[in-house]
C-alpha cells in the first residue's frame, strides 16, 4: 500500500475530532479523513449490534477512499465492534482505550475518577483495565448522559453543559479523586470547563496524544509513514446534513472546511 494514502478517523459524531487533531499535530505530514456519524449520535444509547454494523460501514467507506489504517475515535465503537473490525479486515486499526494505566501512574491519592459513557463503562474493555489496575487505587466511574450532545450542539460553555458537568464532577471530588480520565472522546473540548470547575490541584488525562503515538508506532513498523514533502490534507464527511453538520465541525476544528454527505 502507498504510503501517501490517508489515515481514516471515525466517531459517532464530532468527538473524534479531538483524537484527529492530535494525529495532525504529531503527523502534520499525513492525509487524513474523518467521518462522523452524526446521524446515529450518540452511540451510547444504541445496541452493540447496532454499533458493531454502523462501524462495518464507516470502515469500508474509508478503505473505499484507500485509508491506509483506521481509527475507532470512539469509546463506544471501540467496546461494541473493534474486535470485529480487526477480524474483518487486515489493515490496522487503532482504537481507544481509557486511560486508566496513565491516571494510575499519575495519581498520589491513590483515587482516580473516569467520566465516560454508559456503554464504555459497561465494556468488556472498561471492566478489564478496572481489574487490572483497581486492585493498586481507588477507581470511581462515571456515567454523563448529555454531555455528548452538549458538544454535538457545538454548547461547550453554556449553563446547562457547566449544571451537567457539576452534577457528575462533585461525587468524584467527594471522593478525593485526584486524577480525572476523559474516557469519551467528546470530553476533551470541555477539558477547560472541567478544570474551571474542580480546580487546578486535578490532573484531567487525554488520552489522544497516546492514541496518535500509537498510530505512528503503526506507520512506522509496517514502512507506511507519509514522506515528509509536503503537509497533509484533510477530508470532512457526515451522516447527518452536511450543512447541519457544518458549523459545529469548523468550530471544533477551528479552520474552515467542508463536509461531504456519507
Amino acid at each position: 500500500m502507498p504510503s501517501n494514502h490517508p489515515i481514516g478517523v471515525f466517531d459517532s459524531g464530532v468527538g473524534g475530532l479531538s483524537v484527529l487533531r492530535e494525529i495532525r499535530r504529531q503527523l502534520p505530514h499525513e492525509h487524513v479523513i474523518y467521518v462522523a456519524d452524526s446521524a446515529h449520535a450518540p452511540y451510547g444509547d444504541k445496541s452493540q449490534e447496532f454499533i458493531t454494523a454502523r462501524s462495518l460501514a464507516i470502515s469500508k467507506h474509508l478503505i473505499q477512499q484507500q485509508a491506509k489504517a483506521i481509527v475507532v475515535a470512539c469509546n463506544t465503537a471501540t467496546g461494541a465492534g473493534v474486535k470485529f473490525l480487526r477480524s474483518t479486515f487486515d489493515i490496522p486499526i487503532i482504537a481507544m482505550e481509557p486511560a486508566i494505566k496513565p491516571a494510575a501512574e499519575k495519581t498520589k491519592t491513590g483515587v482516580v475518577g473516569v467520566l465516560a459513557t454508559s456503554r464504555t463503562i459497561a465494556s468488556e474493555n472498561f471492566n478489564r483495565l478496572y481489574s487490572r489496575f483497581g486492585t493498586d487505587i481507588e477507581i470511581f466511574a462515571q456515567a454523563c448522559p448529555g454531555l455528548v450532545e452538549q458538544v454535538e450542539s457545538g454548547d461547550l460553555t453554556g449553563v446547562k453543559t457547566r449544571v451537567l458537568l457539576e452534577k457528575y464532577l462533585l461525587p468524584l471530588l467527594e471522593k478525593q479523586v485526584d486524577t480525572l480520565v476523559l474516557g469519551c472522546t467528546h470530553y476533551p473540548f470541555l477539558s477547560e470547563l472541567i478544570q474551571d470547575i474542580v480546580g487546578p490541584a486535578i490532573t484531567i488525562i487525554d488520552p489522544a496524544p497516546a492514541i496518535a503515538k500509537e498510530v505512528r508506532r503503526r506507520l512506522v513498523d509496517l514502512d507506511l509513514l507519509a514522506e515528509q514533502t509536503s503537509s497533509g490534507s484533510e477530508h470532512f464527511w457526515s451522516s447527518g446534513s452536511p450543512s447541519q453538520a457544518l458549523p459545529v465541525l469548523t468550530q471544533l476544528w477551528q479552520a474552515p472546511i467542508e463536509v461531504h454527505q456519507f
